[in-house]
């Protein structure tokens, strides 16, 4: 005679949460395979059969179902600390960062060398923290006014008729025409 089977226990909303991550399309593989581990153990199928069924290790599934009995839903997620460490000191990404907007004196923005070499790392680290960050300080986006010297009267004209229109008439707006500008009214 085998040992007994170790029965485990969870509350209803936490069932359906792992019924959810072993079904959802948009669940990630790792907390899939999780959940499907789970569920079986709480069906009450011994841990070699669900390695065999699952095609993985008696070790791993212990592994998970020891975590999800000691922190529920909470422990078949990654512990932190999991991974490589970043190589590149937070202090010099926020500096980055927080420069972007400030080129150097004579310059109009900073590109990826000048700010590599302004902050102490390579060009395409910055590249990576610009992107990460979506930072984009190669476009500028302004709003150009008119030099004509009559532009606010015409200006209030235009908001007026907007904003007031003769009766019975209709009020059309046709001033975006590409590489075409509207200098006379």
């Amino acid at each position: 005679m085998g040992r007994p089977v170790k029965v485990i226990t969870a509350s209803a909303e936490d069932v359906a949460e792992l019924r959810l991550r072993s079904k959802a399309a948009t669940t990630a593989h790792r907390d899939r395979f999780r959940a499907q581990i789970t569920l079986l153990r709480l069906e009450g199928v011994r841990c070699a059969d669900v390695a065999a069924r699952l095609g993985t290790t008696t070790p791993t599934v212990l592994k998970w179902t020891n975590r999800f009995e000691q922190s529920g839903v909470d422990g078949l997620e990654d512990k932190a600390g999991r991974g490589r460490k970043p190589s590149i000191p937070a202090a010099k990404v926020a500096r980055v960062i927080t420069e972007v907007t400030r080129p150097p004196k004579g310059r109009s923005r900073w590109s990826v060398r000048s700010m590599g070499r302004h902050a102490g790392i390579s060009h395409s680290t910055v590249q990576r923290i610009w992107k990460k960050n979506e930072l984009k300080p190669h476009i500028v986006r302004t709003f150009k006014l008119s030099n004509d010297p009559k532009f606010e009267e015409k200006f209030w004209d235009v908001i007026g008729l907007y904003l007031d229109p003769p009766d019975k008439a209709l009020v059309l707006c046709c001033d975006e025409k590409s590489q075409c500008q509207a200098l006379e009214l």
